[in-house]
């Protein structure tokens, strides 16, 4: 810019001179060419000097430009700084927050610690009891320890759980990753059987597949995942159930449902062979996991009863939509048992759980359906999301004499944090956990009593 201006600078002198110049020499003769020539060069020092003013305020113009692109970027790099430090605030603050991780090495510990409110049809004590009329009970549900093992593709877990009165082990298994669609597990493991870990249930008291052994069921042997495609299978062999613990039951101190030999001559479970597939396809903005599970185990005699088996087939399906999540199952499972095992007919088979033996049928159709929604909460301040659901299963049960044992769910799970409550209203006229007024024992079994009962639920959860 500067080199323009001295330009031009030097050319108003120089047509100064040359002005002046012909003054003094107007009394020389001078050609016409001498004129002309001068005139062709005053004509292009002038060109110059108009291009040079154009060049001028072009430059001006780019500086003001340039300016303004300057401020505009100066205010950018403010507000990038200032929400660099707003964001590196929200990070400290949500560190400060998080309780640090107990860790040794490449073993993590955690846990979770449970209380549970429950109010409902129960008979009245006068003092501490669930009963609508005591006002209901809340005590102490879980305590549990968790170990996570993980070093390269060398993987393991361990989880133990203590209740009032008793406890066992849930989970115990070490494993192999060979790579991310390829796992094996060894030891006491979830087995794979229907739509996923808790089959289609969303709340705390599941659905009836539970308490048949037919969902979130544990059992000791070995387990193979592998994902391709669509396709995700498992396969698995188990070659007994989880064991028994310590509570007061003969057989029955577990996590999970099983054939359990409480009379010391009955039945045990061995030789398990389990076959899952699930395909995964999308329709528009439905994703759908379509699936087939399959289940074959002997049930071995400890007293005068022939050996048994027990096999179970399942077609299950999860649609997602949104934040919608569908799920629903259909199942057929038969025990064959001898008649003259301890229960006296073949009719029925003795399972426990939870220090507690029952019957169920040994014969059933089993569907369940669940609907829930996920709702993140982003504008209340104490609460990260809710799921709100609805959950229906029933056990058809294939003897006429034999009434069949419904359970019915509307509840919610809300997260925050570390915690995760579960508030559920349960209706059922054969489920051992819900009401009190009816006998216990054979409520998914011959289930005499066929009495409808309900139950409210908050189990309130902290895990670390």
């Amino acid at each position: 810019m500067f080199r323009h201006a001295k330009r031009a600078l030097f050319i108003s002198m120089l047509l100064t001179f040359i002005s002046v110049t012909t003054v003094t020499v107007q009394a020389q003769p001078v050609s016409d060419d001498d004129i002309t020539q001068l005139q062709d060069r005053i004509e292009r020092l002038e060109a110059e000097l108009r291009q040079t003013q154009q060049k001028l305020e072009v430059t001006q113009k780019q500086k003001a430009a340039a300016e303004d692109k300057l401020a505009q970027a100066e205010e950018k790099i403010v507000e990038a700084r200032e929400d660099r430090e707003e964001r590196l605030a929200e990070a400290e603050e949500a560190v400060e927050d998080e309780p640090a991780e107990i860790r040794f090495g490449p073993l993590r510990v955690g846990g979770a610690m449970r209380a549970n409110y429950a109010i409902g049809d129960y008979p009245e004590t006068d003092g501490a009891s669930r009963s609508f009329d005591d006002g209901g009970n809340f005590n102490l549900d879980t305590f549990r320890l968790n170990l996570d093992y993980a070093d390269g593709p060398y993987i393991g877990k361990v989880e133990y759980r203590w209740y009032n009165g008793y406890n066992f082990l849930h989970t115990g298994w070490l494993g192999y990753q060979f790579d991310e669609q390829r796992q094996l597990q060894l030891g006491v493991n979830r087995v794979p059987f229907g739509p996923g870990p808790y089959g289609v249930s969303q709340s705390w008291f599941f659905d009836q597949h539970y308490y048949l052994g037919l969902a979130d069921d544990m059992d000791l042997g070995a387990k193979y995942h592998h994902e391709t495609g669509n396709w995700k299978w498992d396969a698995a062999y188990y070659i007994a159930d989880e064991g028994n613990y310590i509570g007061a039951s003969d057989d029955s101190a577990r996590y999970s449902y099983d054939v359990v030999n409480e009379s010391d001559d009955g039945y045990e479970e061995r030789h398990q062979f389990n076959l899952r597939g699930i395909y995964q396809l999308s329709i528009n903005d439905v994703t759908t996991d379509l699936g087939l599970s399959l289940q074959y185990g002997q049930l071995e005699s400890r007293g005068v009863q022939d050996d048994g088996d027990r096999y179970a087939a399942s077609l299950h399906m999860v649609n997602k939509w949104g934040q919608f999540t569908l799920a629903s199952q259909i199942t057929y499972y038969r025990f064959d048992v001898d008649s003259r095992q301890p229960l006296g007919t073949d009719k029925l088979v003795q399972m426990g759980a939870y220090d507690f033996p029952s019957t169920a049928a040994a014969e059933a159709w089993l569907p369940a359906v669940s609907l829930s929604y996920y709702l993140e909460t982003n504008q209340i301040a104490w609460l990260d999301y809710v799921i709100p659901y609805i959950e229906y299963s029933t056990v058809l049960k294939q003897e006429s004499s034999f009434n069949d044992s419904e359970l019915a769910t509307l509840g919610a799970a809300w997260g925050k944090d570390n915690w995760y409550i579960y508030t559920d209203l349960s209706a059922s006229n054969g489920n051992e956990f819900i009401g009190g007024d009816a006998a216990f024992g054979d409520r998914l079994g011959a289930n005499q009593d066929d009495d409808w009962q309900t139950r409210f639920n908050i189990n309130f959860g902290y895990y670390f």
